[in-house]
């Protein structure tokens, strides 16, 4: 659409929620209006028809777009539209509509409406309180007049209420709303108009059923009935000038109920409540109590586990130990071996321990006494650091959890460096985790291959266990590996 001047009050492509397929255009300074439609480019236009209607009469019927017509429309060199102009049309005073089609789909209609009147006021014709029909529909009876303040009653047998308006073109143009006075709180809105039911001598008029309960108070009440326009170029000022206002007086005429009868009906809804509620936390509490009773049952099992994963973790250590008593006593190395043998003794004892958690301060001195051990065989260096904030006496860990990657890390990454081989064990805290990490200076590995070594594998199956008993403190194994060594962390999430 192109318009002939530089008209302020242009009002384009309203889309209402009532007619998803009706693009209402409001042009009241607008003298000419050249109407153009735009087809994508894979659209088949031979099976378009349209229809043009000027004030309701038609002077287009059934019309095919003429394809030598169309025009390309370029963007970024690509042609992805294509259009034609169905001419320009004077629109002053006029209401003009385009209908158009797919005949494959004929029951599509898209409805262009381009509007050069003033758009008239809704008028209410009056309100009524329908009943039901036997066979469907409703009877309004008798219209209550609308005037300038209109009182109604609402009885107890009234479940709605109805709002009548003169019927025009554009109806589907106008939404309701209702304000409570009191409060200026909106409490109703509707967009949707509907028609039927046997209305002034069974003439079809446009009506909002509203439910009664949508009335809390006796009290006043405003209907307003205002035109739904994108406020892009049009002034709340302007909409004002085509909203009806209209002001009802509601009582609510509810039966009484006496004292007695409230007392009998509260001590019978009382009994009811509390029989429900009595049979609802005894359902509740049985089925609670059986659900601890399963994870009861699944922690134990998985416990059970645990200590069988520990019993196979503590042979293979003091086996690979014992091994290396052997390597010094081979290489005639006997102070080294008597001094392996001191930390191993000290080691055995907290090794076969059975305690699950121990505190960090004690898992230090158990990888201290393993490196030093260790030292004795490949002379490598170690540093183990923990955080300042960390109170590493009271802050506990699953017993022996990193041994096993630095048993790993000495004889896959830095058994052959000798005196350069190096180990850095740290303890961190993030936020509210604990962090645990082991790096090494070797030649790295694959870790994402599964070796044969028992520690390494014994180790990640604790670790899926304990996620299974922690589930709120997963346990998180990161490792990776680089050419100039491997890196190990250990999260223990919401630990601290």
């Amino acid at each position: 659409m192109s318009v002939d001047s530089s008209a302020k009050k242009v009002s384009y492509s309203n889309i209402f929620p009532n007619q998803p397929h009706t693009s209402f255009n409001y042009l009241p300074e607008v003298n000419n209006v050249s109407i153009q439609i735009y087809f994508r480019k894979n659209i088949n236009i031979q099976h378009y028809r349209y229809t043009i209607l000027v004030d309701n009469k038609p002077i287009a019927v059934n019309k095919s777009i003429d394809i030598e017509q169309l025009k390309n429309v370029n963007e970024g060199g690509e042609n992805i539209f294509r259009y034609t102009t169905f001419g320009i049309f004077p629109v002053k005073g006029k209401i003009i509509t385009v209908l158009g089609y797919d005949i494959e789909k004929p029951q599509d209609i898209d409805k262009s409406v381009f509007y050069g009147k003033p758009i008239p006021r809704a008028k209410i014709k009056g309100f009524a309180k329908p009943t039901p029909i036997v066979g469907g529909g409703y009877n309004f009876g008798n219209l209550i007049d609308s005037k300038e303040r209109t009182n109604l009653t609402l009885n107890k047998k009234d479940r709605e209420l109805t709002i009548v308006k003169d019927k025009s073109d554009i109806d589907y143009l106008y939404y309701t709303s209702i304000k409570d006075k009191r409060t200026n709180e909106i409490i109703f809105k509707s967009t949707a108009w509907q028609y039927g039911g046997y209305i002034e001598a069974h003439e079809f008029l446009p009506h909002i059923k509203i439910n009664k309960t949508v009335f809390k108070k006796s009290g006043n009440y405003e209907i307003i009935i205002q035109p739904l326009l994108s406020p892009w170029n049009i002034s709340p000022k302007e909409i004002e000038k085509y909203t009806t206002r209209h002001t009802l007086s509601i009582t609510l005429d509810e039966e009484s109920y006496t004292k007695k009868q409230l007392v009998i009906y509260g001590l019978i809804l009382c009994a009811v409540c509390g029989a429900i509620f009595g049979a609802l936390v005894t359902y509740i509490k049985k089925k609670e109590a059986k659900k601890l009773a399963l994870q009861h049952r699944d922690k134990e099992i998985i416990k059970l586990q645990l200590e069988s994963v520990r019993s196979q973790l503590n042979p293979h250590f003091l086996f690979n130990a014992l091994a290396g008593i052997q390597t010094l006593m081979n290489k005639n190395e006997t102070d080294n071996a008597n001094r392996y043998l001191v930390k191993f003794a000290r080691l055995t004892r907290n090794v076969l321990d059975h305690k699950e958690l121990i505190s960090l301060t004690c898992e230090k001195t158990l990888l201290d006494d393993y490196l030093q051990m260790e030292q004795l065989r490949f002379g490598f260096q170690y540093q183990i650091t923990a955080s300042p904030d960390l109170d590493v006496e009271n802050i506990e860990i699953p017993a022996m959890l990193l041994q096993p990657f630095v048993e790993n890390a000495i004889k896959h990454g830095i058994a052959e460096k000798g005196n350069d081989g190096k180990i850095e064990i740290g303890f961190m805290a993030q936020a509210a985790d604990l962090v645990l990490s082991i790096k090494d200076n070797g030649s790295g590995f694959d870790v994402s291959q599964d070796y044969e070594g028992l520690g390494l594998a014994l180790t990640k199956n604790r670790i899926s266990l304990l996620n299974s008993i922690y589930k709120e403190n997963q346990f998180l194994l990161d490792m990776k590996a680089y050419v100039d060594g491997t890196v190990i962390k250990i999260t223990l999430s919401q630990w601290l």
